[in-house]
């Protein structure tokens, strides 16, 4: 009997190409040691009292979360120095929750999206006790390093007045047109110096012209017939 040949199909070949790719890509990232892990926050919130503010907190990762390893906590601090007490936490079964008995009571709840890596907070309510340092910080193996994101929370009692727009479009047309009658002055005063200096000149070319003219007349007095 002879050997049957067996034929692969172009679609059979696609798959393996695509295979052997992904298992490229897998071999480099495990030899690369890919430990990338950014927690993006702002430095600073200014909340006003009895308000209520979003507390963002996002972050990248070479990986996807894997929600069987993923860990995360939301901490506050009253200084630098104090120590943390945390509020939030990622629970394997429940998601992201509260701690019970925390600082914040049910004025704090989670607003971001795990899918979209968003583990930004909702503070409801806004006290003056609640300024301090709150620390968001993540942990998505393989990666190996734990994000850290700090932001300083501060509380203001009022907002600072509006400008008065009447009065900065009355401030801003006085300055314009003072400047505009300055420059127009100036202008003026260039031009008159200029005049003056060409009237100098011609008077000076026309004593000249005076003081020659006798003595061409001498000369001409003093020629034979």
């Amino acid at each position: 009997m002879g050997r049957m040949k067996i034929m692969s199909s172009p679609e059979q070949e696609r798959r393996c190409g695509v295979q052997l790719l992904s298992a490229l890509l897998l071999m480099m990232l495990s030899l690369s040691g890919c430990s990338s892990m950014d927690v993006i926050v702002p430095s600073y919130i200014n909340a006003l009292n009895g308000t209520t503010v979003i507390i963002p907190c996002t972050f990248t990762s070479c990986y996807k979360i894997d929600l069987t390893k993923f860990a995360m906590n939301w901490t506050y601090q009253e200084s630098l120095n104090s120590t943390e007490e945390k509020f939030m936490t990622y629970d394997k079964k429940k998601g992201m929750q509260p701690v019970p008995l925390n600082r914040f009571g049910d004025r704090v709840e989670f607003s971001g999206t795990l899918d979209k890596n968003d583990l930004s907070i909702k503070l409801t309510d806004v006290q003056l006790e609640d300024e301090g340092i709150y620390n968001c910080y993540v942990r998505n193996p393989p990666d190996r390093i734990q994000g850290h994101g700090v932001i300083k929370f501060s509380v203001v009692t009022e907002l600072p007045p509006p400008r008065d727009s009447t009065i900065a479009v009355a401030i801003g047309a006085s300055v314009g047109g003072a400047l505009a009658l300055l420059i127009l002055s100036m202008v003026v005063v260039k031009c008159l110096r200029r005049h003056r200096k060409q009237e100098l000149i011609s008077e000076e070319k026309m004593e000249e012209e005076g003081k020659l003219e006798p003595e061409a007349v001498a000369e001409e007095g003093t020629k034979l017939p």
